[in-house]
């Protein structure tokens, strides 16, 4: 299955715990890099989040994002730390003693000071648990996106084999046309020598200009490339790379031809082989 490295996936679940939300966006990327967002307190559970994208991803620029929103805490199961709260109480009033009247603390102050209104300590085991079947949900959102924008580009890139195949087979059946016109090219240049046309001395000169201007097996190896494109096309695995390696052998075979092109026909036929390709070059950049 062709996937794209360009996707955007968001998943957002409400848990005993609090709200979560990842997002994930990707684009094309030589290998895999992961950039990732997330609170300080649950930094701890960045190795395992990386490892989970690993085992879905193998090539692409990943931004993460997670966002944390605990639940709202039950008065009832607050708790005062009461040493806390009278020590802060006789430090006010020695503070007071040396400024004065009036500059005691206040009850809100002493009540935002960390430590003096106790919340429950939490279970981090299932909030943990929760957050990486988030991100599970969340990467199948994501490869299914990337599926569904592997599929088109896919399907764009049979369409341009397609071309290339047409434009190989007007070349190849050219080919018995251009070698006439050559052999009567060296006929009326050799007919114009003084000493007239040797039928030998033509026959030696067509060989040298065939074999020199031979394109079969550049014809050969396109036609051989394009089904080996349309088999990888239907693998499973990751083929970008080497989809990329068959795009460089293609236009090799097309520079190639080119330089031996004897008429316009094929010279054209050459150049609209490089805009194929280049245009299939330029979407398999994306594909993973």
């Amino acid at each position: 299955m062709i996937r794209s490295m360009t996707a955007f996936a968001r998943c957002e679940r409400r848990t005993p715990a609090g709200v979560i939300a990842w997002e994930l966006r990707t684009v094309n990327h030589r290998y895999l890099e992961v950039t990732m967002r997330m609170p300080e307190s649950l930094r701890a559970l960045e190795l395992a989040a990386r490892e989970k994208i690993g085992g879905y991803l193998s090539r692409g620029k990943v931004d993460c994002g997670l966002r944390f929103q605990p639940a709202t805490v039950q008065a009832s199961a607050l708790s005062l730390n009461r040493p806390l709260a009278e020590r802060l109480l006789e430090l006010a009033g020695e503070l007071e003693g040396l400024m004065g009247p009036g500059t005691g603390l206040r009850l809100a102050d002493v009540m935002r000071f960390p430590g003096v209104i106790a919340e429950p300590e939490q279970d981090m085991e299932p909030i943990a648990r929760d957050i990486l079947e988030v991100l599970d949900a969340t990467l199948r959102e994501l490869i299914a996106t990337r599926e569904r924008e592997g599929a088109r580009t896919a399907e764009m890139i049979r369409t341009r084999l397609d071309a290339v195949a047409v434009q190989v087979r007007l070349v190849r059946a050219r080919r018995p046309e251009v070698l006439a016109r050559l052999r009567d090219k060296l006929v009326a240049r050799l007919a114009e020598l003084a000493t007239g046309a040797d039928p030998g001395r033509i026959e030696q000169e067509m060989v040298i200009a065939a074999q020199r201007l031979d394109v079969d097996e550049e014809l050969d190896r396109l036609d051989a490339h394009l089904a080996e494109i349309a088999a990888v096309l239907e693998r499973k695995e990751p083929v970008g790379r080497r989809l990329d390696f068959l795009m460089q052998e293609l236009n090799r075979e097309s520079n190639t031809l080119s330089s031996k092109s004897l008429d316009t026909e094929t010279t054209r036929a050459a150049v609209e082989l490089k805009v194929l390709i280049e245009q299939m070059r330029e979407q398999i950049q994306n594909i993973e």
